[in-house]
């Protein structure tokens, strides 16, 4: 994980939630901890991360991730055992 990604981590699990988070920093940091990414429809990405699937929403028009969709990728990833 380079330092770009462990910043993109720690922003996932700052409080309070930033509303800054860009989408794709997320998935960059997703691959580097061994996700599995795949297309879902439309905007959709499912995503497998140590025997936890969750499916996200790519943000749009905006590249920013809003908070709610924040808070639901750090308790994926708590589920997945990765922790800040």
């Amino acid at each position: 994980m380079n330092s770009r990604q462990r910043k993109t981590l720690n922003a996932i699990f700052k409080d309070p939630i930033l509303a800054s988070v860009k989408w794709c920093d997320i998935e960059s940091l997703l691959y580097a901890i061994g996700a599995e990414l795949s297309e879902g429809n439309g905007s959709r990405v499912r995503i497998a991360l140590n025997g936890v699937r969750a499916v996200f929403h790519r943000p749009h028009p905006e590249p920013t991730t809003d908070k709610g969709a924040l808070k639901s990728m750090r308790r994926f990833l708590i589920q997945a055992g990765i922790k800040s």
